[in-house]
């Protein structure tokens, strides 16, 4: 039988057979390149990034074997890139390729939260599972890529708030806040809004990528806890479903949430400079405390140019550099923010779990007393 292996498509990148024009300085542009990549690794060197969405798991199901501590071509993501890339920590999809319908979401995500962490236990001198933004400074300072878990759709959760917390003690750090009864066009109902209760309680973070308008307006005024976009780049540059328009980016931003551009030659456009324009948008929007990056690699998403892989940081960070952006900007886009939002949510649960604990502890609520028909 055929290696499952030689099935799997290359690595898409965008633009790679467009003529581009002849550069009339080609060797000034070539040095002043060298010089800002140069500082882009020096940079990530001591700010990693923090990849706020990967798909690895799921591809690595469909390989029959692999190394990603020696290197695995078939993907888009192993260690030697990630160190390349200077990569810190990531967080691992465990949506559902087919969507999030169907009468197991709840099994395949466990089987997806199984996944990874085999292959976390599998390589252990590269990867580390992590809850924590301490965790992940911890594995950074042993030389290890630090993995969270999420994140999951909230069909998972098969609206139960039990669920809901089991899949919290097995590691899952964000929830994705569509496609339910309880978070759709007309926003949350009185059981998603328990959801989110319990959310900030646990130290869940919310996603709301690719939520109806309404959805993501109502969690980001509810959430006590930062509010995360996973895979959201500026929809007035390009408008593409999951990007946001202006009015809730800024919302976001007022709520010190986060909105982690994704690297897709389809969400942002066929070249660094695409990103790089998408980045300057949400900074400007938004803030610089609001804005992180997304590979969104092993999702099955084409890239940007130069961008194909998960070694392919430096090459953003120098484009940035040379649009202006500083150290501590660069630093905080990186790593700090995500950083930021973790610390915030933790915080965050720390002090919900003291008050409810001092009243009825979790929540027992059940969608069929909250949403009952009047």
């Amino acid at each position: 039988m055929a290696d499952l292996q030689d099935d799997i498509p290359a690595t898409t990148e965008a633009g790679e057979d467009e003529d581009l024009p002849d550069d009339p300085f080609p060797g000034d542009r070539d040095h002043e390149g060298r010089a800002c990549l140069e500082r882009a690794h020096a940079v990530l060197a001591a700010h990693p990034v923090a990849d706020g969405y990967s798909g690895l798991p799921w591809a690595l199901r469909h390989l029959t074997w692999y190394d990603l501590e020696l290197g695995e071509a078939a993907v888009d993501t192993d260690v030697p890139r990630l160190r390349e890339g200077h990569v810190g920590a990531l967080f691992w999809s465990l949506h559902l390729p087919e969507g999030p319908g169907g009468d197991r979401a709840t099994a395949a995500t466990l089987e997806q939260v199984d996944q990874a962490r085999s292959v976390i236990e599998a390589h252990p001198e590269g990867l580390r599972l992590v809850r924590t933004a301490g965790q992940i400074i911890d594995a950074r300072n042993r030389g290890r890529v630090a993995v969270l878990l999420g994140p999951a759709h909230a069909t998972a959760l098969d609206d139960s708030l039990g669920v809901l917390r089991i899949l919290h003690a097995l590691g899952l750090r964000v929830l994705t806040l569509a496609g339910t009864a309880w978070a759709g066009e007309q926003g949350l109902s009185r059981f998603g809004e328990e959801v989110v209760r319990e959310m900030n309680r646990l130290g869940v973070l919310a996603d709301v990528s690719g939520a109806f308008a309404a959805t993501a307006e109502r969690v980001v005024a509810l959430s006590k806890s930062p509010v995360l976009c996973t895979r959201s780049a500026a929809h007035g540059l390009r408008p593409h479903p999951a990007n946001l328009p202006d009015e809730l980016l800024a919302a976001l931003g007022a709520a010190r949430g986060l909105c982690m551009v994704p690297l897709t030659a389809e969400q942002t456009g066929p070249t660094v400079h695409d990103v790089a324009d998408h980045l300057d948008h949400v900074r400007e929007v938004a803030g610089r405390e609001c804005v992180g990056l997304s590979g969104t690699y092993d999702s099955g998403a084409a890239h940007p140019r130069d961008l194909a892989d998960a070694s392919g940081y430096p090459h953003l960070i120098a484009e940035l550099l040379r649009r202006g952006w500083s150290e501590p900007e660069l630093a905080q886009l990186a790593w700090g923010n995500v950083q930021r939002v973790l610390r915030s949510a933790d915080f965050t649960a720390r002090a919900a779990q003291q008050r409810r604990e001092r009243a009825a502890g979790a929540s027992t609520a059940r969608i069929t007393e909250l949403d009952a028909a009047p």
